[in-house]
């Protein structure tokens, strides 16, 4: 690529940030990163009634969460209204707009009872100039129209390829509202005139949106930025994503026990593809690979269980140090850690957290998994219980409990070796008592390893449990 690119994600501040909106600011970092570009941010806040201080925050800190990291300072459009009315001014002396003295509804309410899609019929247009130059002197209020000329309008679309447009379809639209307040469709194009912006990326529902930016580009005189529009986001019934899917915003997922690693790496795979099976690729490797090309043309779906299995995947190749840092506040919450824990308090779990993070898909799984390596009341599943608890489970259990009393080594290895020596000795499967100890120590029919469980929970633990289910069970 000759030209160094620059790119913006300019999000409207009126909610959370979304899926949606994480994905585009997503190739938009990507696609700069990989050119050496920059990655510019920009707040479109020019709805003064819906944008919030808490929505912006709630955007920076979304990106900060994913990973996200602009270059430069925040663009406001707010801080540059001038400058757009300016703009405006400008397309009006030149004739490319005109002055409209209409209001809205007086039009709407006397278009075709047929409800088409309203298309403004150039009423003012027709207006002698110094007779619409009088009205606005004289204090009616006007809104100012750009001027769509005839023939058509195509742009070559890095995802889509060639775009077309008939002119005659599309109405004068509004550039500057009645209050001198610049619509989306100019503050947009000035802005990216003013940035900078060699190439905009964004979503398939802004396609409408690009004749009428083509046309403002070249009517101010300015170079017309490439377009790469990427195909929607739908939930599983194939409908749009939306809050019915469930969690949409980053702070949701967040708050779910997602990683932002795993996130990252997951909606670059929505809708992108490196050109191979690989699916678990880190921040800087993406960076490396990615191009529009590997942009898919279709809509993508955004599959849940997959998200959950890609963060359990980063979650395995965690440090039972990093894991810490996320669960610790939990764990002393539920009492499972003192307030100002020791070292020997610290490290065992550390060792509980390394043993059951392979069966953790949100960092909220720990918690529960964990539970049963400490001296609490545990909750027996019922149905593990008339899964692993037979007739013949009382005998074994109880030939098991003297068996482990005489162990001197408390390892995985040798209580493995011990309890399959035992069961050759009763012309068992190993199997009749290791589903019945798994259902004594953790109250369920499946945990890590239990051998690896016995040696963490230790000796008296390990007892203590198994008489406890004899106690429950015996007999049943």
């Amino acid at each position: 690529m000759s030209q160094v690119p620059v790119v913006r994600f300019a999000p409207s501040p009126t909610g959370y940030l979304h899926i949606g909106g994480a994905r585009t600011a997503l190739f938009n970092y990507l696609f700069a990163r990989h050119h050496g570009g920059k990655f510019l941010l920009r707040i479109e806040d020019t709805d003064r009634e819906r944008s919030t201080p808490e929505a912006v925050a709630a955007i920076l800190e979304g990106l900060q969460w994913l990973g996200i990291q602009w270059d430069g300072d925040i663009y406001f459009q707010t801080s540059v209204i001038a400058r757009h009315r300016e703009a405006a001014e400008r397309l009006l002396a030149k004739g490319a707009a005109y002055r409209c003295f209409c209001t809205p509804d007086s039009k709407r309410n006397s278009s075709s009872p047929e409800k088409k899609s309203f298309i403004y019929d150039r009423t003012c247009l027709k207006l002698d100039p110094e007779e619409s130059r009088r009205m606005a002197e004289s204090g009616r209020q006007f809104a100012l129209r750009f001027l769509i000329g005839a023939g058509t309008t195509q742009y070559d679309d890095l995802v889509h390829g060639i775009v077309k447009f008939e002119n005659r379809e599309i109405e004068d639209f509004v550039i500057l509202r009645s209050d001198g307040s610049p619509t989306y469709q100019l503050a947009a194009v000035v802005d990216d005139i003013y940035m900078g912006i060699t190439h905009i990326i964004r979503g398939d529902d802004h396609v409408s949106n690009t004749p009428k930016q083509i046309m403002l580009y070249r009517a101010l005189g300015a170079g017309v930025p490439r377009f790469a529009h990427v195909p929607l986001i739908l939930g599983p019934d194939k409908n749009r994503l939306s809050k019915r899917h469930g969690a949409t915003s980053l702070t949701d997922y967040r708050a779910l026990g997602f990683l932002s690693d795993a996130l990252f790496n997951f909606l670059a795979l929505l809708g992108w593809s490196p050109g191979d099976d690989r699916e678990i690729l880190s921040r800087e490797e993406l960076g490396r690979i990615f191009t529009l090309e590997g942009i898919s043309k279709k809509n993508a779906v955004f599959d849940q269980a997959k998200l959950e299995w890609m963060n359990g995947r980063y979650i395995s190749g965690m440090a039972p140090q990093e894991i810490l840092k996320l669960v610790e506040d939990k764990f002393k919450a539920e009492k499972l850690l003192s307030q100002n824990a020791g070292t020997q308090e610290t490290e065992y779990l550390l060792k509980v957290l390394d043993l059951v993070k392979e069966r953790c898909r949100l960092t909220g799984d720990f918690l529960p998994r964990s539970r049963f390596f400490f001296p609490v009341e545990l909750d027996y599943d019922p149905q593990a219980v008339e899964k692993c608890w037979k007739n013949e489970t009382d005998k074994l259990m109880y030939a098991l409990r003297e068996e482990l009393r005489r162990i001197d080594d408390w390892k995985a290895e040798p209580l493995e070796a011990s309890l399959r020596t035992l069961a050759e000795k009763l012309h068992i499967s190993a199997a009749k008592m290791i589903h019945p100890l798994r259902l004594a120590l953790t109250g369920q029919s499946v945990s890590p390893g239990i051998f690896e469980t016995m040696s963490l929970m230790g000796r008296d633990l390990t007892i203590s449990r198994l008489d406890k289910a004899l106690s429950l069970f015996s007999g049943k």
